[in-house]
């Protein structure tokens, strides 16, 4: 079964091709980064635009890439309908319907999150951990982006239940914030990364967020951490720090590493309490945010200390693409549900939905 899958959610447009949901055809993924550099974050207009002027390429590519000469030729066409920037969202849901219309092909509309999940049943060079024949529910997944860090555990195909989420900033919106702070430039995962390769995380004890707080035992919060991180730099006179990309000073070096150091182990806390809690099976980590060399590192000697099956995807799979769409369209439409979890199957009059939740309890 061959998916031609849309994301537009944010600031990649993108498109893939992708077989019977894990062999992938094509993935193209055209990024915004140096557009919104300017701005120290998404500028929600300038994307919008620059998806128009992008998509038809991508779609062109990627079918090219994929072998496949016309879209009449596919079985199904995936596009995210959310959640995400509004502008950006109809830029490829209203290229996804035409696209439909014009050759017939079915539609269906795929949830952004639950596209993230589905990352992890995508090929498996460059992941991390254990191949995803081997991964077995139940499963906790640990999504972590730049909008969302949120804990959902997996039944079985197409049943979710979201254990926590954010309170306040997701953990890629707090990279970004610190990275800005302390002058490092953007995106800010990358950045801080970098920056804390060159220091020493143990310079600076940082407050825990939640901690011993039960009654958000599995949720998360990092707009505290985040205010600390900028009093800390204030105090080391970092009020105009500058650009410090390239050669950061110790004193940026050593907050970086803190600040990293800290997020990881509150992400990683925070995951295996609920997979022993939960008593998983198999233990999962997407978003953007998986990219984190740390994260995964920690990731893999942690979660292999309990001899619970791991799993974090390629990096060209954690940020965000198309693939994973078309896996997730693939694994729901096989299920025997006419409403299946995070699918819409509304065709022509789906529409774009800006907050639109991971499905719970949908298999009823």
């Amino acid at each position: 079964m061959r998916i031609l899958a849309i994301e537009t959610s944010c600031d990649e447009t993108a498109a893939a091709v992708v077989d019977d949901g894990h062999h992938v055809l094509s993935s193209i993924v055209a990024s915004q980064i140096e557009l919104h550099a300017r701005f120290g974050g998404i500028y929600p207009e300038v994307a919008s635009r620059q998806h128009v002027l992008a998509i038809d390429g991508v779609i062109a590519t990627a079918l090219r890439e994929a072998d496949i000469a016309a879209v009449a030729d596919l079985d199904l066409i995936a596009v995210t309908y959310g959640p995400g920037l509004v502008g950006s969202l109809m830029v490829g849901v209203n290229t996804a319907k035409g696209l439909s219309l014009a050759s017939g092909v079915p539609l269906v509309g795929v949830n952004h999150l639950v596209g993230h999940i589905y990352s992890l049943w995508l090929d498996d060079t460059g992941a991390v951990g254990c191949s995803w024949h081997d991964l077995a529910f139940p499963i906790v997944f640990l999504i972590v982006s730049g909008g969302h860090t949120e804990l959902v555990l997996m039944e079985t195909h197409g049943q979710f239940q979201v254990l926590g989420s954010t309170l306040d900033d997701a953990a890629g919106e707090a990279f970004d914030k610190v990275a800005r702070i302390l002058g490092l430039g953007f995106p800010g995962g990358p950045v801080v990364e970098r920056a804390a390769e060159k220091g020493d995380p143990h310079q600076h004890d940082l407050p825990y967020p939640l901690q011993g707080n039960l009654s958000h035992r599995f949720d998360f919060s990092f707009s505290g951490l985040k205010t600390d991180m900028l009093h800390r730099a204030r105090k080391a006179g970092l009020q105009d720090p500058g650009d410090e990309e390239n050669a950061p000073s110790p004193v940026v070096a050593d907050l970086a590493a803190a600040f990293q150091a800290q997020v990881v182990t509150n992400l990683l806390d925070k995951t295996m309490d609920a997979v022993q809690f939960h008593e998983a099976r198999s233990v999962c980590i997407c978003g953007g945010v998986s990219a984190n060399q740390q994260l995964r590192q920690e990731a893999t000697e942690r979660f292999g200390q309990i001899c619970v099956p791991m799993r974090i995807p390629p990096l060209r799979y954690c940020t965000d693409n198309a693939a994973m769409i078309a896996a997730a369209a693939y694994a729901l439409s096989q299920l025997e549900t006419d409403a299946p979890a995070g699918l819409d199957r509304s065709d022509l009059g789906m529409d774009v939905i800006a907050r639109l939740p991971i499905p719970e309890n949908s298999l009823t």
